[in-house]
């Protein structure tokens, strides 16, 4: 069973995302918190598997709690949750420990998906989000050397058809659980190709490589 802590200050959404997941056989919502300092208080007490924790609460806000919970809590997962105007609280959020983003318009069946992989660990990025977070993260800042290693040229890539494939989903924003399901492969398979795809272009990171790839028009 996967337990729930959902904080959010608005009660119309608490109680949305609460009567959603507590239809769900294998997810149980084991307390609702007001701000990010009673979210804290609740977990401390409750040890949920994942948070839902939105960013903009009185008393604590939701990047504040992020950092507090990965020192007083650290086998707790956090997965936030923002509006398109909220974008430059990514950095901070990630480097403080959220195991990802949801929008809050999101679909129900994704917004399940998108919970259950995150609280397996899964870096849950929606793909506008992503290529925002991916275009600040490529530009170097100001007095900062430029990392000693360059992406080749886009005429010295050769991608097999397979992994031209894998590239025309990742660009779309699916996850490797999806891509494996549409091209019928396994979700290891998957991720050896993406990580052969990543040594070509000279980058670990999900979300450059797909803006990089957007970039470069590969396909």
């Amino acid at each position: 069973m996967l337990r729930i802590l959902i904080a959010d200050d608005q009660a119309l959404m608490r109680d949305g995302l609460q009567t959603i997941l507590q239809l769900e056989e294998d997810i149980e919502v084991i307390a609702v918190a007001e701000n990010g300092e009673e979210a804290c208080r609740l977990v401390a007490l409750h040890n949920p598997d994942l948070v839902l924790m939105d960013i903009r609460m009185p008393v604590m806000n939701g990047i504040e709690a992020v950092k507090k919970l990965r020192i007083e809590s650290p086998d707790t997962r956090v997965l936030v949750l923002t509006t398109f105007d909220e974008d430059e609280y990514i950095i901070d959020a990630l480097a403080s420990g959220a195991v990802g983003f949801l929008l809050k318009d999101i679909p129900t069946e994704k917004l399940l998906q998108a919970i259950r992989d995150a609280a397996r660990g899964e870096l849950m990025l929606p793909s506008s989000v992503a290529v925002k977070l991916a275009s600040r993260l490529s530009a170097p800042a100001p007095g900062r050397a430029v990392a000693a290693r360059t992406r080749p040229r886009t005429a010295e890539l050769k991608f097999t058809n397979r992994e031209l494939s894998i590239i025309a989903h990742m660009v779309e924003g699916r996850n490797n659980r999806e891509i494996a399901q549409l091209l019928f492969m396994s979700e290891g398979t998957v991720k050896n190709y993406i990580s052969g795809i990543y040594d070509k272009i000279g980058t670990n990171d999900r979300t450059q490589a797909v803006i990089w790839l957007k970039d470069m028009a590969i396909l």
